[in-house]
């Protein structure tokens, strides 16, 4: 699983004009999924971003979780993050898993943000033509691949 993680202090998804996921201060998660992924990939990812220490202390040092400052989430399914580009000009998406791999996992990894985070997770429409909005805070982005957790 490829994900990548902005930190917002504002963030939403629309379709067909309709804003169907939204929240305030938190993270914005981009999810790719790849078609050898597993609940393990998505349980260790949903732990490692629940603690990442990427939100301002008193001091203003990045020094808090997105548990310690009961931010939100809101995750978005994006395969186009496991395009390969080596070849020609146009994407090749053949990396990213089918629908009936990539939407079960994809769920299980929302329910384990909601279940790791404690909180409610705000989500896109999985498929759907959607339009991302966010003010990203920082700005902080960060890039995380489960292929590369070692």
């Amino acid at each position: 699983m490829r994900v990548v993680i902005q930190r917002v202090s504002k963030a939403s998804v629309k379709v067909d004009n309709k804003i169907i996921g939204a929240i305030d201060s938190g993270l914005m998660i981009l999810v790719g999924i790849e078609c050898n992924d597993s609940r393990e990939d998505a349980e260790w990812l949903s732990k490692k971003i629940c603690n990442l220490r990427i939100f301002d202390d008193e001091n203003g040092v990045m020094n808090k979780s997105l548990i310690d400052v009961s931010g939100k989430i809101l995750a978005i399914s994006q395969f186009t993050l496991h395009a390969k580009t080596k070849k020609g000009n146009r994407p090749s998406y053949i990396a990213a898993a089918k629908p009936d791999v990539s939407i079960p996992l994809y769920q299980y990894f929302v329910d384990q943000l909601e279940k790791d985070s404690d909180s409610k997770v705000e989500t896109g429409e999985f498929g759907a033509d959607m339009q991302v909005s966010l003010i990203n805070d920082g700005p902080v982005t960060i890039v995380m691949d489960t292929k590369n957790k070692e």
